[in-house]
């Protein structure tokens, strides 16, 4: 599935709720289909920076492709960081860099989180991209 066919899938499932408090709930739940992490990659080196609560993310690369892993000690943000995994892991170096990540206005995310809040998405959405230039660069691709 494309990155793009994932954003889709996104935007189709939350145009199911009229409004945001089930948008809220339905992100609660994602962020419980999170794979924990283990207490070692809760470390300061995968802390997101500009967060409000406090936001982990790491990643592998493999095969010419990054997966990501995320964890959050906020129930919605926990939801946050499922969606950009959902969507961007398991893409390569540059599908991640040329990403154009509309599902977060199309599902009106943005407009709903507060400005902190705004914040923090827009950290973890750099420090994604981050891995994606250092792998690419790492790797020569």
């Amino acid at each position: 599935m494309t990155l793009q066919e994932k954003q889709e899938q996104i935007v189709e499932e939350f145009t199911v709720f009229d409004d945001w408090m089930d948008k809220y709930q339905y992100l609660v739940e994602l962020g419980g289909q999170l794979h924990p992490l283990n207490e070692s990659e809760k470390s300061d080196q995968n802390i997101i920076e500009g967060c409000q609560s406090k936001v982990w993310l790491s990643a592998d690369y493999r095969d010419g492709h990054i997966y990501f892993y995320g964890d959050s000690d906020a129930v919605i943000v926990k939801g946050i960081v499922y969606l950009l995994i959902r969507v961007l892991s398991g893409s390569t170096p540059d599908e991640i860099l040329n990403s154009n990540l509309d599902f977060i206005d199309k599902i009106g995310l943005k407009d709903h989180l507060s400005p902190t809040r705004s914040n923090g998405l827009t950290a973890m959405v750099k420090q994604m991209r981050m891995y994606a230039l250092a792998y690419k660069t790492k790797h020569n691709l």
